[in-house]
């Protein structure tokens, strides 16, 4: 909504971290997290599709909660750290995670994938080794339409027994 008077609302200046790097840039106060990741960042990973908070296509990290972007105000973000599935990977080497959706075939069109993933890293966080009932009530709200979800709940109990052993190693 435009100010009264047909005058168009100041750009605001924005600051924050995306995945590890700052980013800073002047945006319109309207402008949403997710256009200002892919329009402005390149960003791509994260999707445009129900732009209503329910199909978790656009989940990012916001400060590592996961936070629909499509709904999300890129200047609520300010100061914040947001991950993105473009900067889960480390050193060239894919995240546990990333590794057991390939190896499990848990990304058919790969349409959900990102959001699925970063919102299943939190789980993972929470709850280091999550039974398949645990994966199934977490990523309720993320939606697929091509692996019918077992797979993706193989693969995340699979991550998580993985990072759970690699942290036991490293102690």
């Amino acid at each position: 909504m435009a100010p009264q008077g047909g005058e168009v609302a100041p750009r605001r200046e924005l600051a924050l971290i995306v995945n590890g790097r700052p980013a800073v840039a002047r945006i319109e106060p309207r402008e949403l997290l997710l256009d200002f990741l892919r329009n402005r960042l390149g960003l791509t990973g994260a999707k445009r599709s129900c732009d209503v908070q329910v199909c978790g296509a656009c989940t990012v990290l916001v400060d590592d909660r996961p936070v629909s972007a499509c709904c999300f105000l890129a200047y609520e973000a300010r100061g914040r750290q947001v991950t993105t599935i473009e900067g889960l990977a480390e050193a060239g080497h894919l995240h546990p995670l990333q590794e057991a959706f390939i190896e499990h075939g848990a990304i058919q069109c790969g349409f959900c994938t990102p959001g699925m993933i970063l919102t299943a890293l939190t789980l993972l966080r929470e709850v280091p080794t999550p039974s398949p009932d645990q994966v199934r009530t977490y990523l309720k709200g993320s939606l697929c339409r091509c692996t019918g979800y077992w797979k993706i709940i193989d693969a995340v109990v699979d991550a998580g027994r993985r990072m759970a052993r690699a942290e036991a190693a490293r102690r």
